[in-house]
């Protein structure tokens, strides 16, 4: 069963609703609005684990940090928001002692404090690996939120930026590359530039190929990739299209957008069909339940 399958699963039994509410499981936030509020509120959240998403080996306490604060605004940035605060559930293993704590917490408070994402509560507990979970609170505007839903045959297909670094960091551990794996730069500002223009945008976490597909999922249509992807210096076109956790935007839009890549067309068709180079394009980016750590 992939993720997507399963997310499926739980918004069937869950069936989010409630007063206020006004988008539930499937994008990259939830939305919510209290009765004469002057702003939407978005909520996410997102786990960091030891050996799936870092290992204490190669990856120093103060970048896990960094990166585990990155990942949920990302998601903000994606809905087009602007950070209001944080929560964050930290399990510490025994092998972690004082020292990798105040690390961890300089790397997170670090982009905290760059973000304007203040750390208001959490948990703390032990365990044997290292995990924590983020939720991160953000505001659009009402109405203005960005979805995936929202794209329309015709609509060009948009990146940030290059891809694959972050796969190519992974690999080699060096330059630019670990870098943009290890301390990735939420694109917060990109985010609010798409508001009233961006039709549909998520961040792209998981790959090209997969983030792609989810997008065209939820908006019920196709792509065609027909322009050139921009891939990081260094990394493969294979990194580029299925690398992971990149975290830029990827959005469609009717119009260019200035500093966006147009890498593609939405279309008519099977809804999540991905075409490249004239073939369906398979959704081979990272999902936890299909492929092995």
């Amino acid at each position: 069963m992939s993720e997507i399958d399963l997310l499926r699963r739980i918004a069937r039994k869950a069936r989010a609703a409630g007063r206020g509410l006004l988008l539930g499981i499937g994008d990259d936030c939830a939305i919510f609005r209290s009765r004469g509020a002057s702003e939407d509120l978005l909520f996410t959240t997102d786990m960091m684990l030891e050996d799936v998403h870092f290992r204490r080996g190669t990856h120093p306490p103060e970048t896990v940090g960094w990166k585990a604060l990155a990942r949920g605004l990302s998601d903000i940035a994606a809905m087009g928001g602007q950070p209001r605060f944080c929560l964050l559930s930290l399990a510490v293993p025994r092998w972690a002692g004082q020292d990798w704590i105040d690390a961890f917490y300089k790397g997170f408070l670090a982009l905290a404090r760059k973000t304007s994402t203040p750390l208001v509560g959490g948990d703390l507990a032990r365990a044997e690996r290292m995990s924590c979970d983020v939720v991160v609170c953000g505001a659009v505007p009402p109405g203005k939120a960005l979805r995936r839903d929202g794209a329309r045959p015709g609509d060009g297909i948009y990146v940030t930026g290059p891809l694959g670094g972050a796969a190519l960091g992974l690999e080699t551990h060096s330059g630019a590359a670990w870098k943009k794996h290890s301390k990735p730069e939420p694109r917060l500002d990109f985010g609010l530039r798409l508001r009233g223009r961006a039709t549909a945008a998520i961040d792209l976490s998981d790959g090209l190929s997969l983030d792609l597909h989810r997008l065209c999922l939820a908006s019920r249509c196709a792509a065609v990739l027909d322009g050139e992807i921009p891939v990081f210096p260094g990394a493969t076109l294979a990194q580029a299209l299925h690398g992971g956790e990149d975290y830029e935007l990827l959005f469609t839009a009717r119009t260019a957008v200035k500093g966006a890549i147009r890498i593609g067309a939405i279309k008519k068709g099977r809804p999540g069909l991905v075409e490249f180079e004239g073939k369906p394009l398979e959704p081979s980016g990272y999902d936890h339940f299909t492929r092995a750590i």
